[in-house]
């Protein structure tokens, strides 16, 4: 049959025979109109095809993972409070500071001296005895001191008690907290690997200087320092430091620093004064119970 079919549409140069079909006669069978419109349909629509699949946008390239902006913040700002700590580590220099606890006192006067061999003096109005006593604290090559100072609260002469080596610190009992940024806080500020977070902040009033917000991430109940605002000049002077104990501001230039760091007075073999106020004696408070009426008697 499929030999049949070759032979009758092979051209002879004559008419073209018809091809016989069952039950019927006649003319020539034209090709299905339906298949030619197909063939001729897809010859056009071809092109077209290619051409819009060519025409395709190609898929957008997934978005590159850029460094997160807020951490390389971070880190250049923990980088440049630790050149700055650095640099108040070397400094040496005298100035005066006030100091504004928050509590509605008046604010206080600390004077800070930090000598080139290193050692340093911190006077602190109202360090000692419930505010009532001024004490100075420094260290000198024969170790650590609390020196009492004239004041209201303790008005003998100046005198000065041995609390351990250069490189203790200050008994919890004793520590006022404002000879910190000035001293071993230096040492934690420059610390990369100290649990800090650093980001930059706007000076407290009346401060000027780069200043910077330190916070801690650790856990630990004993902080490494005090978090809030630390700021410092080009040079490292300390210009400010904003904690929960208060705002220290510097309060006019800088000074050149001592060779060496003079004790306020002779060291003695007496006690050294404790930040809180002293418990009243049971003197005291038996002779102020005495002179408080008891009562009105009732008629």
């Amino acid at each position: 049959m499929h030999a049949h079919l070759r032979a009758a549409r092979r051209p002879t140069g004559g008419p073209t025979p018809t091809p016989p079909a069952p039950h019927r006669t006649g003319g020539p069978v034209p090709a299905p109109p339906a298949r030619r419109l197909t063939g001729v349909a897809a010859l056009v629509l071809l092109p077209a095809l290619l051409a819009a699949c060519a025409d395709d946008p190609a898929p957008a390239p997934a978005p590159s993972t850029s460094t997160d902006p807020a951490p390389a913040a971070a880190d250049a700002a923990r980088d440049e409070l630790a050149a700055l700590a650095a640099a108040a580590q070397d400094r040496s220099f005298t100035a005066r500071y006030t100091l504004a606890d928050g509590g509605g006192g008046s604010d206080r006067s600390i004077v800070v001296t930090s000598a080139v061999d290193g050692t340093w003096r911190v006077d602190v109005p109202g360090g000692a005895l419930g505010g009532t006593a001024d004490v100075s604290l420094a260290t000198t090559a024969d170790g650590l001191y609390q020196c009492g100072l004239p004041s209201a609260g303790r008005p003998e002469p100046a005198s000065c008690v041995r609390l351990g080596d250069p490189s203790d610190a200050v008994p919890h009992l004793l520590d006022p907290r404002v000879q910190h940024p000035f001293t071993d806080w230096l040492t934690v500020l420059t610390d990369r690997r100290a649990p800090l977070a650093v980001s930059p902040a706007r000076p407290p009033q009346g401060a000027s200087g780069s200043c910077y917000a330190v916070d801690t991430t650790s856990a630990s109940l004993n902080a490494p320092l005090d978090v809030g605002i630390y700021c410092y000049a080009p040079d490292g002077t300390p210009t400010a430091v904003r904690t929960t104990g208060g705002t220290l501001v510097l309060a006019g230039p800088a000074g050149p620093g001592p060779a060496t760091v003079q004790l306020a007075g002779p060291v003695t073999d007496g006690e050294p004064l404790g930040v809180a106020a002293p418990e009243p004696s049971p003197e005291s408070s038996a002779q102020s119970s005495a002179q408080t009426p008891s009562g009105t008697a009732t008629p």
